[in-house]
């Protein structure tokens, strides 16, 4: 996670109020000394919540790039449900490899939805503000799904080592329910990191600027307003993204070097080109995910400025899903034949 936030004193935001009034004769009333320590609470625990940044102002510029964010956005969405769709109806693709690609765009489809309809409204009905439990909920969600997604993408590195480097045992190794302990093993491991996450990030007290410098609820971004030292806390979210970051990646790297292996002793140039194609489309999503991944939660502060992060974050919220479908039909032939014969029966049931 990022190394450096802005640490705030307890008090450095806290309004001053009289601990009480005096009488004519200048001394303490009972009841004003006796003032209820609520008024003093940080806001958060009230129903005050927050107010996200906008990305867009109205000028043509920003109309023309808030009409492209919305295109992705629906682009992404149709996309992932097709290819969901037609995993499911064409048992051509009932594969393990399918399967797990079936689940990365279901994930996709709620990851993107996390953030981009609140920034959709935001910009059009200048519903900008988010209640704290809204907030608490937004964040818990996109470090969940995003999590299960980053463990789900390595274990499809697996699923291409198997059947590259083993393929007479790929049928034990992948079977059904290896595949579904997989998706449960992302899901558990998404879902355990966000709860660590989101429960301590709610519980620093939050008495100043109810401004997020961004527009969803993230965690480096929250982390600004905290009026309280969050120097133990950077510690673990650094752990955190170790784990769910940079382990994948070295078991990706780790999966890719032996399959690299394994193709280069190939004798078939078909067979080469065939691996060489499954497996260059794992990559390139691999790589358009975890890079603004990386560079957004594990560079220091220094490296990081508000613009760059806006564009970072719609990179991999929006751009991402709605290139994953993309990347995997154009690359790949049975998803490809699956799409055309699908696209032919609509047609005959038309003309039907």
């Amino acid at each position: 996670m990022r190394s450096e936030y802005p640490a705030q004193g307890a008090g450095a935001f806290m309004l001053s109020k009289p601990v009480g009034h005096r009488d004519v004769t200048g001394a303490l009333t009972a009841e004003s000394a006796a003032q209820p320590e609520m008024d003093r609470e940080p806001w958060n625990y009230s129903t005050t919540g927050f107010v996200l940044t906008s990305l867009f102002n109205n000028s043509p510029m920003h109309l023309f790039l808030f009409s492209m964010v919305m295109l992705v956005y629906i682009l992404a969405m149709a996309g992932n449900t097709a290819m969901v769709l037609l995993i499911w109806m064409d048992t051509r693709l009932h594969s393990p490899m399918y399967f797990l690609l079936s689940q990365l765009s279901f994930l996709d489809i709620f990851f993107t939805s996390v953030t981009v309809p609140k920034m959709i409204v935001g910009f059009l009905f200048g519903w900008t503000s988010i209640s704290f439990g809204g907030c608490g909920a937004q964040m818990f969600f996109f470090m969940f799904l995003g999590a299960a997604e980053c463990l789900l993408l390595a274990l499809m590195a697996y699923d291409r080592y198997v059947a590259i480097c083993n393929p007479l045992r790929y049928p034990v190794l992948m079977s059904r329910q290896v595949c579904l302990l997989m998706v449960v093993a992302s899901w558990l491991g998404g879902s355990l990191n966000a709860s660590i996450q989101t429960s301590l990030t709610l519980q620093f007290p939050y008495c100043g600027s109810r401004k997020i410098s961004h527009f969803f609820c993230e965690v480096p971004s929250l982390l600004m307003l905290a009026c309280a030292d969050t120097e133990a806390y950077k510690q673990v979210l650094f752990v955190t993204g170790v784990v769910v970051l940079l382990v994948p990646i070295t078991f990706i790297t780790a999966s890719y070097a032996l399959i690299l292996a394994a193709v280069l002793r190939m004798h078939s140039v078909e067979g080469r080109q065939k691996a060489l194609a499954t497996c260059s489309s794992h990559l390139t999503v691999v790589n358009l995910f975890y890079g603004p991944l990386v560079y957004t939660y594990m560079l220091p502060a220094s490296y990081h400025s508000p613009g760059q992060d806006d564009v970072v974050s719609v990179f991999y919220t929006v751009l991402t899903p709605m290139l994953n479908p993309v990347i995997y039909s154009l690359r790949n032939k049975e998803v490809t034949g699956a799409m055309k014969k699908a696209i032919g029966r609509c047609g005959v049931s038309r003309n039907a």
